[in-house]
């Protein structure tokens, strides 16, 4: 599910041409708000001018005619449609009749000597007004006008002005809202809804066609994207599976092939534990057969027996320690447990399997452990790595020249790594061959005397385990082969 804070595409866009139109709108406003208050006053202007001029030319031809309808003359110019005051000055600017708004009158002042037709802005009593001279035979007219009224008269025009503006843009806000809607955002939304399906697990694509043609396009190629990933995924499967269904027969065979090294060890043994066995048995046919003579006498016929029960428990304790090495491992007691050996006991279970063996009758076994330290793997896959390192040095040190030789199996700790150490006096691994010592089929022995998988075997085991084994170059006279296992 998609959540976010940011505001959708619509409503960036509507507020970014909202703030254009305000950019564009605002100082327009203002322009022509002005611009029709400049007009209208400049148009009251002139047209006052020219009602002052005739005003005052018909009030100084009146008293021309008739002095005494002097007052007549001005009340009618006066009020509603006319001037807001005049007066009329004598020549030392004397007034001599005065007529309209008291209050426009007592602000009004005798124009300065010489007397000249013309106009100049004066302050009234409401507001700004415009005095118009118009000089007579002897002394001057004077009419007032109010010129403020430009900015009463405008106000409805701003008013309409501003009105027009701000409906045409909520029109066109409400327009690309709309156009927003149909074309792009429900267009985008469908696609969005659709890939999310896809997200959740639906294997088809279903895009809308609707919309501006580029979204149509993107949908399209949205949908041909998918089908690709989608077939993508299907061979991907396909190719977990393949990946899957080989590990696994990899596990089986690398198990099939830990099993038969394991085997050929114990044929390897089988000989030497024949030749073990061989002696204390025909011991004890031959005490059966005097036994059997009768002519033994009954304290020698307990001796015997003493004798054979011995040598037959000897025999049994070989083939036994055989059996359990050749016994097929049993799976860890509890799942998920990671299995754990103790190293002083698979030592002591290694050197019990190679005592029988006639490549170590001469050879001198020594066992050096640091208390018991317990590694993370099988006892049955340690005591097969161990094994076959001791009988690959018993084979080494089977030569004439190596006669009389010594096998050092050591163990120690070192921080959370058990440390294990193979180590003979026999002829050594060539130089040609220590860096390809661990490769499958790489061997010292004569052709048909070893497979050439059992140290390969041994460095799966112990690389599985997570640990390394490895040829100690530094090591001179003969061998030293290094496990470094995860302490258990």
């Amino acid at each position: 599910m998609r959540s976010s804070r940011a505001p959708g595409l619509r409503l960036q866009i509507i507020l970014s041409l909202a703030g254009v139109l305000i950019l564009a709108f605002v100082p327009l406003f203002f322009a022509v708000a002005s611009l029709t208050r400049a007009t209208l006053h400049t148009v009251r202007e002139r047209s006052a001018r020219a009602l002052g001029r005739s005003v005052a030319a018909h009030v100084a031809e009146s008293e021309a005619r008739d002095p005494q309808a002097l007052a007549r003359a001005l009340e009618t110019h006066v009020g509603e449609g006319g001037v807001d005051a005049l007066c009329v000055y004598d020549d030392a600017r004397a007034v001599v009749a005065c007529a309209g708004d008291e209050a426009e009158v007592s602000t009004m002042v005798a124009p300065p000597l010489p007397f000249g037709e013309g106009a100049e802005v004066a302050r009234g009593a409401q507001g700004s007004a415009l005095d118009v001279r118009v000089p007579k035979v002897h002394g001057v007219v004077v009419a007032r006008l109010r010129t403020d009224e430009a900015s009463d008269r405008a106000a409805p025009l701003i008013r309409l002005v501003a009105g027009y503006m701000v409906a045409f843009a909520i029109a066109l806000l409400f327009l690309t809202y709309v156009a927003l809607t149909r074309l792009i955002v429900r267009p985008v939304e469908a696609l969005a809804n659709a890939t999310d399906r896809v997200a959740s697990g639906s294997r088809k694509l279903v895009v809308p066609r609707a919309g501006a043609r580029e979204l149509v396009e993107l949908s399209a190629s949205v949908e041909a994207m998918t089908e690709r990933l989608l077939a993508d995924e299907r061979k991907l499967r396909s190719k977990i599976d393949e990946l899957t269904e080989t590990t696994r027969r990899l596990t089986e065979a690398r198990s099939q092939l830990v099993h038969s090294e394991k085997m050929a060890s114990v044929g390897r043994m089988a000989a030497g534990v024949a030749h073990e066995i061989g002696n204390p048995i025909a011991a004890i046919l031959g005490m059966e057969e005097l036994l059997l003579d009768g002519d033994v006498a009954k304290e020698d016929q307990e001796d015997f027996l003493r004798r054979m029960k011995k040598e037959t428990e000897r025999i049994h304790r070989v083939l036994r320690d055989l059996l359990d090495f050749a016994r097929p491992e049993r799976e860890t007691p509890s799942e998920g447990a990671a299995p754990s050996a103790s190293v002083r006991a698979v030592l002591d279970d290694v050197v019990g399997l190679l005592r029988p063996q006639k490549e170590f009758r001469e050879v001198e076994i020594a066992i050096e452990v640091d208390g018991d330290p317990q590694v993370r793997l099988a006892p049955g896959r340690l005591t097969q790595v161990l094994l076959n390192l001791a009988l690959n040095a018993g084979d080494a040190m089977d030569s004439p020249a190596a006669k009389g030789g010594r096998l050092v199996l050591r163990a120690s700790r070192q921080d959370r790594t058990v440390r294990l150490e193979v180590e003979d006096t026999g002829a050594g691994v060539p130089a040609a061959l220590q860096d390809r010592i661990f490769e499958p089929f790489v061997t010292t022995k004569e052709v048909g005397e070893g497979t050439g998988l059992g140290l390969a075997v041994c460095r799966g085991i112990v690389e599985g385990a997570g640990g390394t084994i490895a040829l100690d170059p530094s090591f001179g006279t003969g061998a030293r082969f290094v496990v470094e296992l995860p302490e258990g």
